[in-house]
């Protein structure tokens, strides 16, 4: 049990961390007037944080669309998936809730740097395509640098900056997500958890999709 608690917990407090600045980014971008460029930023330096603070410990995935996209290519077994998957949706629960009480929560759809875009309301066909692309960069970013170690010590930075430019193209249309934790905990604070099932489906079909290409034509012999 201990060999899964560590990690699980590493996993609730890294995807804590991701969320609380992520969404407090958000929440407050049209008060600091950083806009886009700050979230992004905010998202891209928080994942690298975390990936050199508890990368060690629990692989830092801070995202069920690639936990699942590990699982389904067999690098960790659905055991561990279902732990880290729980622990990611709680500590973004917890920050979420935490961000409330700090800087209130106004009950809008978009509210408390909730992951929604101009498509989000009007087109989920659309939404789930952006976010599966956004995902397939990312999980295919995961795999070349943690799983194949292609980048070594600079894994964290180049899996941070292609969160930050995942951001920055899609964060206007789609929110950006690429991860239904860093989704759920804005959407259950703010009692909007009706598109939450398209910030699960658009990432998890990325993810898969980029883990079983990556792993098939780059990591088998």
């Amino acid at each position: 049990m201990d060999k899964l608690l560590k990690p699980a917990l590493a996993e609730l407090i890294g995807t804590f961390l991701l969320t609380f600045i992520g969404a407090g980014a958000g929440a407050l971008a049209g008060v600091n007037g950083g806009g886009i460029v700050a979230v992004a930023l905010a998202h891209g330096v928080a994942l690298m944080v975390i990936i050199y603070a508890f990368g060690s410990i629990s692989g830092a995935h801070v995202n069920p669309a690639v936990t699942t996209s590990l699982a389904l290519t067999g690098k960790i077994d659905w055991a561990r998936a279902a732990a880290y998957i729980v622990a990611q949706l709680l500590g973004a629960v917890i920050a979420a809730f935490l961000l409330a009480y700090v800087v209130g929560a106004s009950g809008d759809v978009g509210g408390l740097g909730a992951t929604v875009g101009g498509l989000t309301t009007s087109d989920p066909v659309k939404t789930m395509v952006v976010e599966a692309v956004l995902t397939f960069f990312l999980v295919t970013a995961v795999f070349a640098s943690g799983v194949a170690n292609k980048n070594g010590n600079m894994a964290g930075v180049a899996i941070g900056f292609v969160l930050l430019m995942d951001i920055l193209m899609g964060g206007a249309l789609t929110g950006a997500s690429m991860n239904p934790a860093r989704t759920f905990g804005p959407a259950l604070a703010t009692g909007h958890l009706e598109y939450w099932w398209m910030y699960i489906v658009g990432p998890v079909v990325g993810g898969a999709v980029a883990a079983f290409l990556y792993d098939r034509a780059f990591l088998k012999d």
